[in-house]
């Protein structure tokens, strides 16, 4: 059996490194950044937006949807998404948690 070295980190650290690792393609902030303008589920113009393929977005959605990010529906050809606005609090609340200054802090 493999031995993953992410066996060696916490829950938290885990938790944080899988939704930067969602975050790290400019392709997936920019439908991030679509679904946030359009505050609304989108239904296929995703595609017509960037200027990528319906396979890389599809990929790229996939990514989010597994971390979490967006939530959405698949009924046949029609897929619809939007952000998951709690799982984004939850993350916001994370990283404020495991990156909080002590209360005098000087770097150097």
């Amino acid at each position: 059996m493999a031995f993953h070295k992410r066996n060696e980190f916490g829950t938290v650290e885990n938790e944080l490194a899988e939704v930067a690792k969602a975050l790290s393609h400019p392709a997936r902030i920019a439908i991030l950044g679509e679904l946030a303008r359009r505050q609304a589920c989108i239904c296929g113009e995703i595609v017509e937006v960037l200027t990528l393929a319906h396979s890389t977005v599809s990929q790229h959605l996939k990514e989010l949807l597994d971390a979490g990010l967006i939530q959405g529906t698949v009924e046949g050809p029609k897929s619809c998404y939007c952000i998951n606005y709690e799982a984004f609090e939850r993350f916001e609340a994370l990283f404020k948690t495991f990156f909080a200054q002590p209360g005098s802090f000087t770097c150097c």
